[in-house]
């Protein structure tokens, strides 16, 4: 039978601290009753720590693809129990009790966090730049992205369901995994539980696998690339608005000094458009991809929107565009000022005309899936 939990601990080149790690797994398992497994992912250690694993009793999976991502779904698809819990394996998780995580799951809990704000703080545990800097920004800016309401983003100590683990179709292959099971979970509205934990000194010498900048840019990056809407289309609709109330307030104004800015808003108006076709091109591909979860309004939209009413709308901008172009050009005993609140946005709108018809075409072809 399989078993009802999975200890799962991606490692590398972690020979002085692999074995407390694993003695404490099944020291927890053994004091509770529980029938688990401890699984470790190994990514290519030279220091002998698969051996020691193994005498243990351990399951050693070889991961041969490097990244912390990869060693853990290495080890998480070798296991077999109902349960999974992620742990580090330098020692610096209190795997002895896990009694929070285990009964969160048994309850309903698809996804169990550890938060080790809310737990004892050790000194020494975690770096300052990490516990002071890093982990809030990232964190805040994931609960902001992500509709989460946790306060520790990213303890590598958390439990989840096999269930949810399948749901999730993880994929990443760095740091950042620690970050994409939550932001997965939340897309897919599984119910996320957040629990105190202790995180203590890491036991061994050696210098950590994390480096604090170009590890962290990996987070806010991914953070950022799963949230189209906050990476595109919020800044565009600002640019946007900007640019529409700059220009509506030049040429309505009397002041002949401010035409100079009208270039200025008119090319606003123009970036914060391509915010939002980049919005909804990313969507549209991260959709098909897999890499965010399917939603209801996803199908309605190639409903609504088809290649032949993108086309007939760029036509009729680019008509209108054309239009004041002519009005503009043929009122010679005009102003240079009436002129320029002319011309500049008759360019505005011819530009937005072909624009629309381009991304017209772009769209349809990433729709032919839908089509298929």
């Amino acid at each position: 039978m399989n078993p009802e939990l999975s200890i799962v601990m991606p490692c590398l080149n972690e020979a002085e601290t692999i074995a407390a790690c694993i003695k404490k797994a099944q020291t927890f398992m053994k004091a509770n009753g529980i029938e688990g497994e401890v699984v470790i992912g190994d990514n290519g250690s030279t220091d002998g720590s698969q051996a020691i694993a193994k005498k243990l009793g351990a399951i050693v999976v070889n991961v041969a693809k490097k990244g912390y991502g990869n060693a853990s779904r290495g080890a998480i698809e070798a296991s077999k129990g109902k349960y999974i819990i992620t742990a580090d394996t330098d020692d610096s998780h209190d795997i002895l009790n896990l009694n929070l995580f285990i009964d969160n799951l048994r309850a309903s809990s698809d996804l169990v966090m550890g938060n080790r704000f809310r737990g004892e703080n050790k000194k020494d545990s975690m770096p300052f730049l990490h516990r002071y800097v890093g982990n809030p920004i990232l964190t805040f800016i994931g609960n902001l992205f992500f509709k989460t309401n946790l306060g520790d983003f990213h303890c590598g100590l958390r439990g989840f369901t096999r269930t949810a683990y399948n749901k999730m179709n993880l994929s990443t292959t760095g740091m950042e995994f620690a970050s994409e099971i939550i932001v997965k979970a939340s897309l897919l509205n599984l119910n996320i539980t957040e629990v105190p934990t202790t995180v203590f000194p890491a036991g061994r010498n050696r210098k950590a696998h994390l480096r604090t900048f170009p590890d962290g840019w990996r987070h806010l990056r991914f953070l950022l690339l799963y949230s189209p809407k906050w990476l595109f289309l919020i800044p565009g609709f600002l640019c946007m608005l900007t640019g529409i109330f700059g220009a509506l307030y030049i040429l309505f104004a009397t002041d002949t000094l401010n035409l100079k800015w009208i270039p200025l808003f008119a090319g606003l108006f123009l970036i914060s458009f391509q915010f939002v076709i980049f919005y909804a091109l990313t969507k549209i591909y991260a959709t098909n991809h897999g890499l965010i979860p399917r939603k209801k309004s996803y199908d309605n939209l190639f409903v609504y929107f088809t290649l032949e009413r993108g086309v007939i709308l760029g036509i009729l901008l680019t008509v209108i565009g054309v239009v004041l172009y002519y009005l503009g050009f043929k009122d010679r005993m005009g102003s240079m000022e009436r002129t320029l609140k002319v011309i500049v946005p008759a360019t505005v709108i011819v530009v937005l005309g072909i624009q629309t018809i381009l991304f017209s075409f772009f769209f349809s072809i990433l729709g032919l899936k839908e089509e298929k």
